[in-house]
């Protein structure tokens, strides 16, 4: 398990490099718990997951079918919660398939099931830094390969000032 990390992006970009690195690292059964505000940039990661993973084609935000597959070199299932009323909801919707399908899970507003995931998880908490397009990225929990992908990006990243690192 790793402790909690900042990473901070300036652009919509640099959010997506994040994820592709990320995705890049993946291995099967990883479930990357995304969580923030509207717009905080969960889809623009889950973007750059999806490129790292090679999955071709554009990946759009599965608010209003809540769960999509993308086929890279691992699948790629791509879950939303956003309408979903707490953890029952979210397990009559199948989510266990998900989580257990053999590829990686990214779950958008994934606080609002948080009891479903494993301790293995890796959550990050995307949030405004400031301006319009500069994020901060803060990641808990996960496994080591998570740890190297996100050494590696944290000399391309400076840390939240406002924040711990």
């Amino acid at each position: 398990m790793i402790q909690t990390l900042r990473l901070v992006t300036n652009t919509p970009e640099e959010t997506q490099a994040v994820g592709h690195a990320l995705g890049a690292h993946a291995q099967a059964g990883d479930i990357f718990l995304l969580t923030g505000p509207l717009g905080a940039g969960k889809t623009c990661l889950t973007q750059g997951i999806a490129r790292g993973l090679g999955v071709e084609g554009y990946v759009r935000s599965p608010t209003f079918v809540l769960m999509t597959r993308h086929h890279g070199r691992l699948t790629l299932h791509h879950v939303d919660l956003y309408r979903i009323d707490g953890a029952e909801a979210a397990w009559d919707l199948g989510l266990d398939e998900q989580l257990s399908g053999g590829g990686v899970c990214v779950v958008e507003w994934a606080d609002k099931a948080e009891e479903l995931f494993p301790g293995s998880s890796l959550w990050i908490d995307l949030a405004y830094c400031g301006s319009e397009e500069r994020r901060t990225l803060s990641f808990s929990g996960g496994l080591r390969h998570h740890r190297e992908a996100l050494e590696e990006l944290s000399a391309d990243h400076l840390p939240d000032p406002g924040k711990d690192a």
